[in-house]
């Protein structure tokens, strides 16, 4: 049965699994906290290497406190929308026809029905950023297919509480959170190629950080772009350990 770590206010959930080093993450917004360690490791061992680190688990989760947020959206004329890193302005248009949006250079162009519903028009806004999402990474995946050398067998675009992307390396796939449509291109692509190198190598070990540093130079700043972007308004995200120390 798994032990969780109680130190002061701080509750530290304890994963133990087949891996050789100890991962401490904290992950946004809540500033929850998980330890991951080899299943052989002690309790009190655990307990004692997160007491080391209990100043660095603070000063994330108050970086996330300070941390823009964004604003609760309602789907509403005039109101201010993020895709690809860059303000759009929501015009709507109530028309008896089927849901479309269209993209004009200040405005997303949202037509729905009359007494269309908030609920209805924010589903037609999220399978329209899933669709421009899906076109992207697809792209993507042929670009980096080649220069890596390695082969997707899908992809798929999810909501996702804690991490920006994943991969499967042995079924050949990587998942995308649907957040990443509000993110400048050449982030989306940053974690795009993060997850195919996990295809070659499943561990952020140092095989894993020399392929990233041959094919994307430019990682570190990415990642750090990323992590100091408004976080979302509903629970979302961390990547790739953003926010992890390891022994």
């Amino acid at each position: 049965m798994q032990k969780n770590i109680q130190l002061s206010n701080i509750s530290i959930k304890v994963i133990r699994k087949d891996v050789k080093n100890t991962h401490l993450s904290v992950y946004p917004l809540d500033g929850s906290v998980v330890l991951v360690t080899p299943k052989k490791t002690r309790h009190e061992v655990a307990r004692a290497y997160a007491i080391s680190k209990i100043n660095w688990i603070r000063s994330q989760q108050n970086r996330f406190k300070k941390q823009a947020r964004e604003f609760p959206l309602k789907f509403i004329e005039r109101e201010s929308h993020l895709l690809w890193g860059r303000r759009y302005l929501m015009k709507i248009n109530y028309k008896k026809e089927k849901p479309s949006v269209l993209l004009s250079n200040k405005e997303i162009i949202l037509t729905v029905r009359p007494k269309t519903s908030q609920k209805i028009r924010s589903k037609v806004i999220e399978n329209w950023h899933k669709k421009l999402l899906h076109i992207y990474v697809y792209e993507l995946i042929k670009k980096w297919e080649k220069k890596l050398d390695v082969k997707v067998s899908g992809h798929f675009i999810r909501k996702m509480k804690t991490r920006w992307g994943s991969c499967n390396k042995s079924l050949g796939y990587i998942r995308l959170n649907t957040e990443l449509i509000k993110k400048p291109k050449e982030l989306v692509e940053y974690v795009a190629i993060h997850e195919m190198v996990h295809l070659i190598e499943s561990k952020h070990n140092d095989r894993f950080i020399k392929i990233l540093d041959k094919h994307c130079p430019f990682w570190r700043d990415a990642r750090s772009e990323l992590n100091q972007l408004p976080l979302p308004y509903t629970k979302v995200l961390n990547t790739n350990s953003l926010y992890s120390k390891k022994i």
